[in-house]
C-alpha cells in the first residue's frame, strides 16, 4: 500500500451469534445474522485494499478486546491490516478514539463501517480523494446518518452529544461542524443495510445487477444465495 493515501479505518464488530445484526433476527436465525456480519467485514475489507489506501487499520470490538480475537487477528493477517481495539465508551467516543490515532497524520484518516455492502468501490475512493482537499468528510447514508467519516489534521469535537440511531445524526454533525467554522465535504450517498427492509433493498439490487461481471459484495451476497434470500446472484 502507498504511504502517501490516507488512512483507512474499517470499524467493526466481531460477529458472535446473539451480539451481531440483532435486529435481523427473527426474519433469519442467530447464526445466520452473524453469518451475514462476518460477509459484509469481509467485503468491507476487500473494498478497502482494493482502492489503496495509504494504511489499512481494522478497529475492532471484541467480546474479549481485539488483541484476543483469533477472528480479527486472522483478518488482521489476511489483509495487512493495522489491528486496534475500539475501547469503551459510546460510538461517538469510540470512532473519535480510532480516528484520532492518525487523523493528524499529513494525509488523514477515512472511517467507514460494513453496513454498506453493495457500495461501490469507486465512491470509497471517491471519499478518500475528497479528503485529500477538505478537513472533514461525511458519506451520507440515506437513514440519516452517515457511512463514512474523514478528519485531516486535529480531531475536532463533532461526535459527542450526538443522539446515535436517529434520523437526524447527520444534520447534528454538520450543524456542529458549521458552528465550530469547520470547512467540510460531503461524500457520495449510499443506503445501511441494518433492517429487513434494507436486506429487502439490498437483494433487490443484487438480483438486477446479477450479470454483471463484479458484484460489490461477493461474500454478502453467497450468503443471502445460502439462505435462499438472493436466487439470481453470481
Amino acid at each position: 500500500m502507498s504511504v502517501h493515501g490516507p488512512t483507512l479505518i474499517v470499524f467493526c464488530r466481531e460477529p458472535i451469534p446473539n451480539r451481531t445484526k440483532t435486529r435481523l433476527i427473527g426474519k433469519i436465525s442467530v447464526n445466520a445474522a452473524a453469518a451475514l456480519a462476518d460477509a459484509f467485514i469481509r467485503d468491507a475489507l476487500n473494498k478497502a485494499i482494493a482502492v489503496r489506501p495509504g494504511r489499512l487499520v481494522i478497529a475492532a470490538s471484541a467480546l474479549h478486546g481485539a488483541a484476543n480475537s483469533n477472528y480479527f487477528k486472522r483478518l488482521a493477517k489476511r489483509f495487512a491490516a493495522d489491528l486496534i481495539d475500539q475501547g469503551e465508551g459510546s460510538l461517538g467516543k469510540r470512532m473519535a478514539r480510532a480516528l484520532e490515532q492518525s487523523a493528524s497524520e499529513s494525509t488523514g484518516a477515512l472511517l467507514i463501517g460494513t453496513d454498506t455492502p453493495s457500495l461501490p468501490a469507486r465512491l470509497l475512493a471517491r471519499s478518500l480523494d475528497l479528503l485529500r482537499e477538505h478537513r472533514v468528510v461525511l458519506a451520507p447514508s440515506l437513514d440519516g446518518g452517515y457511512y463514512a467519516v474523514g478528519v485531516r489534521g486535529a480531531m475536532p469535537g463533532i461526535f459527542a452529544g450526538i443522539r446515535w440511531g436517529r434520523r437526524s445524526v447527520l444534520a447534528e454533525t454538520l450543524s456542529r461542524l458549521k458552528d465550530a467554522r469547520i470547512e467540510y465535504s460531503l461524500g457520495p450517498a449510499w443506503y445501511d443495510v441494518d433492517r429487513w427492509s434494507d436486506v429487502l433493498l439490498l437483494t433487490a439490487h443484487l438480483a438486477r445487477n446479477s450479470q454483471s461481471q463484479d458484484s460489490p459484495c461477493p461474500q454478502t451476497a453467497s450468503v443471502l444465495k445460502r439462505l435462499g434470500v438472493l436466487r439470481d446472484a453470481r
